[in-house]
């Protein structure tokens, strides 16, 4: 476990070097990216967002506040819907940064795990699915 926690904070403190490269604070890219992939019109419930992203909904508040000042993304309020439902929408200026970001980010992850070979990564994905689930996390699957 303790290797486990370990390469886990090694992990996490290069993609916020990434991020921070790119002007981005913590978890940013993965609101581009999670937006980017809901494809057009890139837009998402506040609830559907929250599913589908690797942030907690406490942090999704400050992110998005954040992100809407510089631009990235804006809040939208159906027509005609219920008013107090929110969207989270990108932005052009957010869809360019995440289509500008995403090839890079790949190549940076490729880069964490070049030690492990092609069959190596997709076994330690496998069992590290199997480890998440058996503990309910099924947000991978």
């Amino acid at each position: 476990m303790g290797r486990v926690q370990r390469l886990s904070r090694t992990l996490e403190r290069e993609l916020r070097q990434f991020d921070t490269r790119h002007g981005l604070e913590a978890g940013e890219f993965d609101v581009l990216t999670t937006l980017r992939r809901s494809g057009p019109p890139y837009r998402m419930t506040a609830g559907a967002f929250l599913k589908a992203s690797m942030i907690t909904s406490g942090a999704v508040t400050r992110r998005i506040d954040r992100m809407e000042a510089r631009g990235l993304v804006e809040r939208v309020r159906p027509q005609g819907g219920d008013r107090r439902s929110v969207q989270i929408q990108l932005t052009e200026k957010g869809k360019q940064e995440a289509d500008a970001l995403f090839p890079q980010h790949l190549e940076n992850e490729v880069r964490m795990l070049s030690a492990l070979s092609r069959e190596e990564s997709d076994e330690l994905a496998r069992l590290l699915r199997k480890l998440l689930e058996s503990h309910g996390d099924t947000s991978l699957t």
